[in-house]
Order: structure tokens, then sequence, then C-alpha cells
């Protein structure tokens, strides 16, 4: 079974782990459930296309499972379109793996908060100042495995001071670069080679944003099938809307307030989703959707990346009030040592809702094999 990470792609750097507490709670899940899974976290290309991404995941896949086992996948946010991809019948890929024989052994897909319908995050994030968004993401991320504290702590400093100097003089570039070999220096020589590694992805190709925009998804959808004989199902995020009210609720830490302010950013240009681009809703669908949210969300409710309705593929597992990255195991939790909420939303997500969510996932994949159609007894 494999766990296929989304944006940035990476299964470990540093000591961040992009399935945090993920891994052993669905073994553990499983396990109880009378199914023994080796539950493997794969990596894929940071910001590549979902071509070169579902490449990528088919080369572990043939590298890490055993011959003729049957295959699991589970996806978090774009992760879940290289999934989707990778079990399309007849996909090309460049690769010599084959790729058809993987979609063949695959029983289940599992989607968790993936924009099937695209994010208009994404469009904003295009371009030359996408670029230089994603070098700044990049760097954020770099702090967080330097100081181990929450990651804006110092990155908000040096984009304060980039931003400063790329209006006044036109130095933003040159200030960044300085930045990373900054930060870099403070690794050890094979962590900082993984690192540059990493950060040479994200600079070199960044072929994703353009493909998960809605109009990028639209076109993604008129070619990528469901494979016969494979259980779809998603699991989808819904993050309380920001507010004034919600500000002065976060309390007086001035990096929560900071990364409050940036949530709301976040979620007032995820929320742009055109409702015209998301797809229509099964009588099913519907029914989860009110019994977990009280009614059918807007279009514009989001996680604060990904809007919740464009999230929606196959049966729906589980709804969560959380975040984009609450899921992941990035919430708040004061008894859990080296624990960082990443994203200051206060969506109430907490250890019991991270264990409901994943307990779903793990009951959906122990289930009996979908017959042709892709339905379960």
């Amino acid at each position: 079974m494999f766990l296929v990470p989304g944006f940035f792609g990476f299964a470990s750097l540093g000591e961040m782990t992009y399935f945090s507490r993920v891994c052993e709670l669905l073994a553990s899940r499983l396990e109880q459930l009378g199914i023994d899974a080796n539950v493997r976290a794969v990596g894929t290309l940071p910001t590549a296309s979902l071509r070169a991404r579902a490449a990528t995941l088919a080369e572990a896949v043939a590298k890490f499972a055993p011959a003729d086992a049957p295959l699991h996948f589970v996806g978090h946010s774009s992760g879940g379109l290289d999934v989707r991809l990778l079990v399309t019948p007849r996909v090309s890929l460049h690769t010599d793996v084959d790729v058809e024989a993987i979609g063949r052994r695959t029983r289940s897909v599992v989607t968790v908060a993936t924009p099937h319908y695209g994010t208009p995050l994404a469009s904003v994030v295009t371009g030359v100042l996408g670029q230089r968004i994603l070098r700044m993401l990049s760097l954020v991320t770099l702090f967080a495995l330097r100081t181990g504290k929450r990651p804006l702590r110092g990155a908000v400093k040096a984009a304060q001071v980039l931003i400063r100097l790329d209006d006044l003089v036109g130095l933003g570039g040159e200030v960044l670069e300085q930045l990373y070999d900054q930060v870099l220096a403070d690794f050890d020589e094979e962590r900082s080679a993984s690192l540059e590694a990493f950060l040479g992805h994200v600079g070199g190709d960044q072929a994703l944003l353009p493909q998960i925009t809605p109009d990028g998804l639209d076109i993604f959808n008129s070619g990528a099938e469901d494979r016969p004989g494979v259980a779809y199902a998603c699991a989808i995020t819904r993050a309380k809307p920001p507010s004034t009210f919600g500000s002065l609720r976060v309390g007086l830490d001035p990096i929560a307030q900071v990364t409050y302010a940036v949530y709301h950013a976040l979620y007032r240009l995820t929320a742009q989703m055109p409702p015209s681009r998301l797809g229509p809703l099964r009588e099913a669908q519907v029914e989860a959707l009110v019994s977990g949210y009280g009614k059918v969300p807007a279009p514009a409710a989001n996680d604060g990346m990904v809007p919740t309705r464009s999230q929606i593929w196959g049966e729906i597992i589980h709804v969560a009030r959380a975040d984009h990255l609450d899921v992941m195991g990035y919430f708040g939790d004061a008894e859990a040592a080296g624990h960082v909420d990443w994203l200051v939303t206060r969506s109430g997500f907490d250890r019991t809702r991270f264990r409901a969510l994943w307990g779903a996932v793990a009951r959906f994949i122990a289930a009996p094999p979908p017959d042709a159609s892709g339905a379960r007894a």
C-alpha cells in the first residue's frame, strides 16, 4: 500500500515527514481489521507535471511492491491526481515500468483533499510571481527544518526584507539566493546536498501549477478515466472561514496571528472557484455532505488551499472540519512533543478527528474487493 504526497512531493525531508503520524496509525488500523499491509510513503517530484510525477510513482511501485501483490493507493492533495493518472487504462507515461500491470493490480484509490476539479490558488502562483512565491515557500520549509519551530517565525522577516529590497532596487532574486545559502550552511554536507536537490527540482520544473488550475483539471478529467474494478473514494476537508472574531480568538502570539492572516488570504483566493468547473453530485454524495456538514457546501467553501467540492471523486468516506494540512498530522496538539500546526485556522481538528479520518480510510481499504464496476459488495 502506498501513500502519495501532494505539492512539494517529499516523503521525508530532514526530520520532517510528509505523512506525519499517518503511516503508523493506518497500519495499526488495518491490522485491527485483519489486514497485514505494508504501508509505505513514497516521494514524487516536488512541482513537476502530473505525468512526470505519475511516472516517478510507477517506478517506486515497481521497486518496492512485491510481485503480483494487490495494490492500494492513498494520495493527499495533488498526489491523488498522480494516482488517478497512474491507474488510468492505457495511459502513456515516460517510464520503462509496465504501468498497465500496475493498474491491473490496483484494488482501491483513496484521495484526501485532492483538487479533482482544480483550485483557483494555483492560478495565483503561476508565472514569474509564482516562481518567487514557490521559492519563498521552500525557504519557509528550510527554516522549519533548521529550527524545529513554526516555519513562519524566521521566514516572515526574510520575506519582509526580500519584498522591501525588491521594491526599492530590484534585488529580490539575489537576496533570496543569499538567504538560501545562509540557511543551507547550517545543515551538514549530506543533508545540504539532499535539500539543494529538492530546491533544484522546485526551481527547475513547475509544470504542476497550471495543471491543477480549474481549467487545467478540466482537460485532465477529459482524459483520466477510472479503471474498471478499482474502488475510488475520497476524504474531504472544509476549514472554518476566517473572520475578524477568529483573529481575536487566535490570541496574542504574533506568529499565530501572522499564520492566521496568511490563512485568511489563502482562503479568500481559494474561494474564487468557478461553480461551472465543479462536477455534478450523485445522490449518495449529497447525503454524505449533508450528514457531515449539515448542508451541501457552497462552491466557495474550502480548506485554505482546495475547494471542498473540488475534492469529491468516487464514494465520500469521510468529511472533516479541517484545513489542508491538518489531515496529514499538522494540527495543534499541546500534548505532542515537537508538534507544529503549520496553518492556524481554528477549525478544531484534533487527535480524535485525525484517528476517525484514517480509520475510515482503513475500513474502505479493508472492505471486500470491488466488482467490475468498482462497487463494493
